[in-house]
């Protein structure tokens, strides 16, 4: 396919701004949100929290810029499929089923990702290329 690298920039920069945004947003309210993570239960919510927002805003900006694209990928999903089934395991309520079911597909993109990498418009390809 011709535009193949233009699709999988995309692609990368549209995923990423979800957890880059989702991130910034914890750091604005980070009261909130560790309040929040020990709602569910989650023991140590202050490394939950660091953990959550280093993922966020840390691998959502090295998927953008396709930087080790491939295990940024796999951290980002694995994070993913967890806080779907830690913080959206009620499928008694419509809208948590959404969250689970939207986490879930992000967790596909994700793996494809991983499965075929950054493409040409990554810093991962310009390494290739200088090495």
């Amino acid at each position: 396919m011709p535009n193949s690298n233009y699709l999988a920039a995309t692609g990368r920069l549209l995923l990423a701004v979800m957890f880059i945004f989702s991130g910034l947003g914890k750091l604005m309210a980070p009261e909130a949100t560790q309040g929040y993570i020990a709602s569910v239960g989650l023991p140590l919510p202050l490394l939950s929290y660091l953990l959550a927002v280093a993922v966020e805003v840390g691998g959502g900006i090295l998927l953008v810029i396709g930087y080790q694209t491939r295990i940024v990928s796999l951290v980002i999903a694995a994070f993913t499929l967890a806080t779907a089934l830690i913080f959206h395991n009620d499928f008694t309520d419509q809208n948590q089923m959404i969250h689970f079911l939207k986490n879930i597909s992000i967790v596909g993109g994700l793996l494809q990702v991983a499965a075929f990498g950054a493409g040409s418009l990554s810093l991962d390809a310009r390494r290739l290329r200088t090495a």
